[in-house]
């Protein structure tokens, strides 16, 4: 039994369709919205207009999964685990009609719920979040029928940024009301500073260091502004990109384990926490951090799908790990690529790590080759041993993959010194002689060898 229906979720049930055929293995999944195996990172690129069809972003329907004998029940919201006598309670949204389901295993993937603070005004027409295919139709239904021309977008995160940027293609008047000193919390200040100055440099109006306090609305109860302590921004149409939590209630309230980030604790596998017939991955879970020896909650596709793998595995009889993060990300903001990997300076403060950090500028391909445009790399090494503990990138076309060259040396625990050898590919057009992140990593071996 899978509870939720996107990419952990249906990941698994299909790897454990791989392993077993439907005469031995019986598999059902409850998805309580009206769509399977999407991509919500896509919602941003189609709110802009990137993406014209929602159907691109479904990797696979209802119908596909139950042609392959996963039986898919939507618009069906599991509303408490029984883990005793394994059975669930469901509820059937359309109808309210509630019954119970019993299963041998239990994958729960209820992924995360958007942050959406407790204020006047917060739930008036007009303020939307974009977590779902549904959150993403609402919104354009609301940006159809919308007069004005004025966004609002809550939070400079990933979505944030992503969101500025779908209102700015639409035609908005945009403003990005952020409580934080720079855009991007996951970057250095420093670094976010870089995109705060690209963003405004696109027209977008940046309002750092404010917490919107309340949503104004009109005569006609839609929202007309957002309020913080200091202004009034006026808005048509408001967007949430405060961020995510882990959507664990149903697990806490069965007494399952979670973390001090509120997800889910697993093993290697993906079980849960000594419960030998329950699974969990995907937005619901926290992982290891491979840098820093921490847990962490990192809400993305790209591990929800591993973690699916992973538990298809094991729930099929077969035998899988997930062996932890380095905490890779990238996004852009119309032609701005922002690109993370390992630990902030904060991160490493925090866990107790001595460290070096450097920041080069360079371009993306030979300085002479045209089109060449310009990056800037930050690198944290540890003092000491020379261990690569995260780089951070800003800059053009060709600047976010970079962060892969990054990413691989962190997983494979490589000093800087040794990256500075790394035999990367090299031609005007792609690289100058030396790959950015590879000056970096030079001189940051040398920052270290000058500190020992």
């Amino acid at each position: 039994m899978v509870v939720g229906g996107d990419a952990a979720g249906m990941s698994a049930a299909s790897q454990a369709r791989r392993h077993k055929g439907p005469r031995e293995l019986e598999i059902v999944a409850f998805e309580r919205g009206h769509f399977t195996s999407y991509s919500a990172c896509g919602i941003p690129y189609w709110v802009g207009g990137d993406v014209t069809d929602r159907d691109q972003l479904i990797a696979r329907t209802p119908e596909e999964h139950r042609a392959r004998d996963i039986e898919v029940r939507l618009r069906t919201e599991v509303t408490e685990l029984d883990l005793e006598r394994g059975r669930v309670r469901t509820r059937d949204v359309d109808s309210g009609a509630e019954s119970w389901t019993s299963y041998d295993k239990l994958v729960i993937a209820t992924g995360a719920r958007p942050i959406r603070p407790a204020m006047p005004g917060i739930d008036a027409p007009g303020v939307h979040g974009v977590q779902t295919l549904d959150d993403g139709q609402a919104l354009l239904d609301t940006l159809a029928a919308t007069r004005g021309r004025r966004a609002v977008v809550v939070g400079a995160g990933y979505i944030g940024v992503e969101m500025a940027e779908a209102m700015i293609k639409r035609g908005y008047e945009v403003t990005v009301v952020n409580r934080g000193r720079e855009p991007m919390a996951t970057l250095d200040p420093d670094m976010g500073r870089l995109v705060h100055r690209a963003m405004e440099d696109m027209g977008i109006t940046m309002v750092n260091d404010a917490e919107v306090t309340k949503v104004l609305t009109g005569d006609d109860g839609r929202v007309r502004a957002v309020a913080t302590e200091r202004a009034e921004y006026p808005a048509d149409v408001v967007v949430l990109g405060i961020g995510v939590r882990p959507e664990t209630a149903l697990a806490r309230d069965a007494g399952l384990p979670l973390g001090e980030h509120g997800g889910l604790l697993t093993d290697r596998s993906m079980r849960v926490r000594g419960y030998e017939n329950v699974w969990a991955g995907g937005d619901c879970v926290e992982v290891l951090d491979l840098v820093s020896g921490q847990q962490r909650h990192v809400p993305l596709g790209t591990h929800a799908n591993k973690h699916g793998q992973v538990i298809g595995a094991g729930a099929g009889g077969g035998y899988a790990t997930f062996p932890g993060v380095v905490g890779t990300a990238v996004s852009k903001v119309c032609d701005l690529e922002i690109a993370r990997t390992g630990l902030r300076e904060k991160d490493a403060r925090r866990v107790g790590l001595r460290f070096e950090t450097v920041t080069i500028e360079s371009t993306s391909r030979a300085g002479y080759y045209p089109n060449a445009s310009p990056m800037t790399v930050k690198m944290l090494a540890e003092l000491r041993t020379g261990r690569l503990l995260g780089v951070q990138i800003v800059g053009r076309e060709g600047a976010g993959k970079r962060v892969d060259i990054a990413a691989v040396a962190l997983t494979a625990g490589m000093t800087v010194d040794q990256m500075t050898a790394l035999d990367l590919g090299y031609a005007p057009p792609f690289s100058p002689v030396w790959d950015p992140v590879l000056v970096a990593a030079r001189k940051a071996s040398a920052r270290i060898r000058a500190s020992a």
